[in-house]
């Protein structure tokens, strides 16, 4: 019998992870199925210029795994039973279930709310490509003078913030932040940040953390009342509680608690990579939700799986940052270098430069997932059948 893979989700982890695994390991005994409940690959990294009313191109996810021998199910994935190595899942085609002997979890997650009252009912988000098209439509009718919040100080915030200010220049863009945004960036980062909100007319409210939204403003915690037609939540991401629901070990994020390998220390036969895993980098910290994350966890992952399955030495992959790219529109960005403790170095990088550096970044991993299996080998790896690898 063929050694059946599920990888649960097709963004950037899992759509990368896919791919990675159907080029390197032999169709011969390897059955690879990708589950996703939306039939295209969504530039998430993206979405922000999507909701200012952009036009991205998505690939469809049939067009990306054709000819590659991975299995595409167009479901929305409702329960995982590790006890049985199986996965519930529904869509148009109704329930049914799927089997597997490794499963890669990588659902990754959706903006969180941090039960701010108000926040889940009138505020829009970027977080996925349904929510970025409903902000794009109320974003069309808004008319010059309208007034847009975007509340969250992270790369999501800044990014969506300048976005808009530079495309609708006849918008008041405001960022409410909890306290400086890019305090992280080096001291010149930080200056060529200002300058950018200033050059664009967007207003920054410091340490102005959000209590509460409601339809045409935003309060904060110290009452302050900021005008809003739009309030756009980017204050952080959380993961989906079907991992806890399932018996996985999880932090108290909810996400799936792994080891140097991605695998779950609780359930050997599950890894997890992208934003549902909890992994710790090279620095001892737990990596951020990211798509630099993505990229780092879904490599080791899908180096552990093929060594563990072909009997190979698992490698040790890098799990560490090299720098930040941050947009600020379309001709401006900033690239800050960041050392082994991800402290921002004193050098970076800004200007158009860095902004065409972001955009070789956003084309490159949209290239590599609608080229999964680019560099296929001749031959790709068979499987050491030892019961003991097989079932690992």
């Amino acid at each position: 019998m063929k050694h059946r893979i599920v990888v649960l989700g097709a963004g950037y982890a899992g759509a990368f992870a896919a791919g990675n695994l159907a080029r390197r390991l032999s169709p011969a005994d390897t059955e690879i199925t990708v589950v996703n409940a939306a039939p295209d690959f969504v530039e998430r990294m993206r979405l922000h210029q999507l909701a200012i009313g952009q036009d991205l191109g998505f690939r469809t996810l049939a067009d990306v795994f054709a000819g590659t021998g991975v299995r595409l199910r167009l479901a929305r994935v409702t329960a995982v039973d590790p006890g049985r190595r199986t996965v519930a899942v529904t869509g148009e085609d109704g329930a049914g279930e799927l089997a597997y002997d490794t499963l890669l979890y990588a659902l990754g997650s959706s903006v969180a709310h941090h039960d701010v009252p108000g926040a889940a009912e009138y505020a829009f988000d970027v977080a996925d490509r349904s929510s970025a098209l409903r902000l794009r439509e109320r974003l069309a009718g808004l008319h010059e003078g309208g007034t847009v919040l975007v509340v969250g100080e992270g790369l999501t915030g800044i990014e969506t913030a300048t976005e808009f200010a530079e495309s609708r220049p006849g918008l008041s863009v405001a960022l409410a932040a909890r306290g400086e945004p890019g305090a992280w960036l080096s001291p010149k980062a930080r200056r060529h940040l200002r300058g950018a909100f200033e050059r664009l007319g967007v207003t920054v409210h410091e340490y102005t953390p959000v209590a509460a939204v409601e339809p045409t403003r935003a309060i904060a915690a110290d009452g302050t009342s900021l005008p809003a037609d739009v309030t756009v939540w980017s204050a952080g991401f959380a993961v989906h509680p079907l991992a806890a629901a399932a018996g996985l070990e999880v932090a108290g994020t909810g996400q799936i608690v792994v080891d140097r390998t991605m695998r779950s220390v609780s359930h050997p036969d599950v890894y997890a990579a992208g934003d549902s895993a909890y992994a710790i980098g090279e620095n001892g910290r737990p990596l951020p939700m990211s798509c630099a994350s993505a990229g780092i966890t879904n490599m080791q992952a899908t180096a552990a799986i093929i060594a563990r399955l072909t009997g190979g030495e698992v490698p040790a992959t890098g799990l560490r940052y090299y720098g930040n790219h941050i947009s600020l529109g379309r001709r401006d960005a900033i690239f800050q270098m960041v050392g082994g403790d991800d402290r921002s170095k004193r050098w970076y990088l800004g200007g158009r430069t860095a902004a065409r550096l972001k955009s070789g970044v956003l084309k490159g991993a949209g290239w590599g997932v609608a080229h999964p299996t680019f560099g296929m080998p001749k031959r790709r790896r068979r499987l050491d059948r030892t019961p003991d690898r097989v079932g690992a």
